[in-house]
């Protein structure tokens, strides 16, 4: 199974359209990610990013709800393990 998690678009490294780049803010954890499958990706959009690589944009709220799901399903986890 793969997992795509959405992340905000902070930053783009100028350059070729497959080797361009940005830094993505994951809930406080900035990452750098291969902009190649997303090309129409701006500054402040949300995208899905897998593997290191954004695969498309998504709307803030579709973000913010799997976001949430993310959240829940780790203080889930957490709370299983301390049982």
């Amino acid at each position: 199974m793969c997992l795509a998690v959405p992340g905000k678009l902070t930053s783009i490294n100028a350059g070729d359209p497959l080797t361009r780049t940005g830094t993505v803010d994951f809930s406080g954890i900035f990452m750098t990610v291969n902009l190649a499958f997303a090309p129409e990706a701006a500054v402040e959009d949300y995208v899905l990013v897998h593997a290191g690589i954004a695969i498309g944009t998504i709307n803030k709220e579709e973000a913010a709800r799997v976001m949430q799901y993310l959240a829940e399903i780790s203080q889930s986890a957490t709370e299983d393990d301390h049982r």
